[in-house]
């Protein structure tokens, strides 16, 4: 017999040999049902997989993360096997599940159509009713070959090429299909209840422009028909949120084809972007942090110092300058260690917090560009903290105050995640330790619940990252904070202990935007262009009913500009009707409808976005209106 510890702490026992499903029947019907794979000791596994020693398990269901990912990684082998029963030419690539589904990249001479998908949609209905069981094989590595070979899958013989002599070679059956891949999986297709294909995009075999251009379906899959549908709904409204149609819209910003992967603002971009970098500085100031400005391009020997070079050369840019080689800066930190490191410091001087809204390039590849959000420059809102080894639980506290503070401004939820060691990384192993359980207490001090990411740490340290919430369920991960025994180590960074001896510092690095690009791109899909009035580039439109008005409309102007109140007046010889529908469209917080009773009474008639009529109004009422909704920054 052996004892299994289940996620509630009881502890059974079971023959050897004993399945997680059976492990899953023994505690009731319902949970039989509803499983879908297994923990076992950390480890996802099916619930085919035998327990042969004590072990720890946890059942998964479509409620947890890992329980979705194999039911939509078995989603994916499932539109496998309905293109290749439709067009059997076709070679099979790979198909992971991702986030809210999951893909599927083909080798096929046939270009898939939206009528195509919806076929495919339809044979993969066909499959799931056929409730096929889901069969785990293994084979040596020159079996293995030689089948793939036999089914003519080159995609896939090359994949078992390069792993690891010792991997454990697994394939995946169901019916007449087979599929190499190492799991897990839900135990039949019969259990995936909503299944939609969504759309087919160019993606290059194993991410490289070098190779061929496969076609990528990416599709997802519920367990419940209701549940499909209201995420079909959220698409659409996400498609209606979409930044890059809103920035063009609202003349806001935009990617023009002279320049891929770089944005451009407008006018009014420009208002929102210097709004968020004057309240970033604001709170940074009263926080204690001294801003920086590094270059853009500094020399090639700084990145080999700082471990880029090793770790993120393929991501940079380079150029030539008075024959010397010279990189485009991707990040800040290493501009920030020069900026500590012009003077000797103190233990008195420590805590140093020194912010930068600092412009970095990073290459990235076309078919992943998208927007604002996936950029090949951008600022990032950078501050490197280099404090005493006693300080760190304060500073991260402190760290953690400032993001929740700013998101709170924002209207944002969030969540929290602790990644750890990677395996290409820098330093010892005491000091992964020591960062890792700092960031830990910082946490449990604050009392947050946190998920653990093994292995997705920076190379230089583990991360504690901030994935917020909109408006309509999605996550982003924004705010980062990163704790560092490398760089300081690698530039020498010292300070003067109280026995009068060099010290070497800690530092982290954090950011609470991210990057400002994206937090636009961010907040303009989360507001759906309706900015806030302390946000809006345009707080009040002035809308005169007649030409006789326009006198009064300009007395209006000078006096919202003076109160500072960014306010324009629509001049044009139009019907009021269309002037009031043309500002809805703009998205403006307030119109002001002007006409012979509020110029005979000094007045304004207010129209709220958001709220429709608000009758007419003392000029100074309103107008400490909008300064009150702009101090206390109300997200209406």
């Amino acid at each position: 017999m052996i004892k299994v510890t289940l996620k509630d702490g009881s502890i059974k026992e079971y023959p050897k040999g004993t399945t997680v499903m059976q492990v899953a029947e023994s505690i009731s019907a319902g949970m039989a049902r509803a499983a879908l794979a297994g923990l076992v000791n950390g480890k996802v596994k099916d619930l085919s997989y035998q327990l042969e020693d004590d072990c720890e398990v946890s059942l998964l269901t479509f409620d947890d993360d890992e329980g979705k990912h194999a039911f939509r990684h078995t989603t994916s082998h499932i539109l496998a096997q309905a293109v290749k029963r439709l067009f059997p030419q076709t070679k099979l690539a790979i198909g992971p599940s991702i986030d809210n589904g999951y893909y599927y990249d083909f080798d096929s001479d046939k270009a898939f159509t939206p009528e195509d998908l919806e076929k495919i949609e339809e044979e993969m209905r066909k499959i799931v009713k056929e409730d096929l069981e889901l069969e785990r094989f293994e084979l040596p590595r020159a079996e293995a070959i030689q089948f793939m070979e036999e089914k003519g899958e080159p995609y896939k013989v090359e994949l078992i090429k390069d792993l690891p002599e010792d991997a454990v070679i697994s394939f995946y059956k169901q019916g007449e299909f087979v599929d190499l891949c190492a799991g897990p999986h839900i135990p039949s297709t019969g259990k995936i209840k909503a299944v939609k294909l969504l759309n087919v995009a160019g993606a290059y075999w194993r991410g490289s422009e070098k190779n061929k251009m496969l076609q990528r379906i990416y599709g997802t899959s519920f367990t419940k028909k209701s549940d499909l549908d209201e995420y079909l709904n959220r698409l659409e409204e996400a498609k209606k949120r979409d930044h890059r149609k809103l920035g063009r819209e609202l003349d806001l910003f935009n990617i023009l084809e002279e320049g891929p992967g770089f944005p451009f603002f407008m006018p009014k971009g420009m208002v929102l972007r210097n709004i968020l970098e004057d309240f970033w500085r604001e709170e940074h100031r009263k926080r204690g942090y001294q801003e920086i400005k590094t270059p853009i391009i500094l020399n090639e020997d700084l990145w080999h110092r700082s471990g880029h070079w090793d770790h993120y050369k393929e991501n940079m840019y380079f150029t030539k300058i008075d024959e010397g080689d010279y990189a485009i800066k991707p990040m800040n930190c290493p501009g920030g260690m020069l900026v500590y490191k012009r003077r000797m410091h103190s233990y008195r001087d420590l805590p140093q917090r020194m912010a930068e809204l600092g412009l970095v390039h990073r290459h990235e590849l076309s078919g992943a560009l998208h927007g604002l959000m996936r950029v090949r420059c951008f600022t990032q809102d950078d501050a490197h903290i280099f404090m005493l080894p006693s300080q760190i639980k304060e500073e991260i506290i402190n760290v953690i105050d400032l993001i929740d503070y700013f998101y709170g401004v924002f209207g944002f939820k969030y969540h929290v995640e602790l990644s750890t060691r990677p395996e290409n990384s820098m330093g010892s192993d005491e000091q992964w330790e020591i960062a890792t359980e700092g960031l830990k207490e910082a946490l449990e001090a604050k009392g947050m619940k946190y998920k653990v990411n093994e292995g997705d740490g920076a190379f230089y340290g583990p991360k504690i990252d901030f994935h917020l919430e909109d408006s309509i369920g999605r996550t982003w991960q924004c705010g980062t904070i990163q704790l560092d025994f490398q760089m300081p180590e690698r530039f020498d960074l010292t300070y003067v202990g109280a026995d009068g001896e060099k010290h070497r510092p800690v530092m982290i690095h954090r950011v609470v935007f991210g990057s400002i690009e994206r937090f636009i791109a961010i907040l303009t899909e989360h507001y759906a262009g309706a900015f806030p009035t302390w946000l809006a580039p345009v707080q009040v439109k002035i809308l005169p009913i007649a030409d006789k008005h326009h006198d009064y409309v300009l007395e209006l102007q000078k006096q919202f500009e003076t109160n500072g109140i960014r306010v324009e007046v629509d001049l044009r010889n139009e019907k009021i009707g269309y002037k009031i529908r043309e500002a809805q469209l703009e998205k403006v917080p307030y119109m002001l409808v002007i006409g012979d009773k509020e110029v005979e009474s000094k007045s304004v008639a207010v129209r709220s976005r958001k709220e429709g009529d608000q009758g007419t109004m003392p000029v100074d009422s309103f107008i400490n209106k909008i300064l009150e909704e702009v101090e206390n920054k109300v997200n209406n």
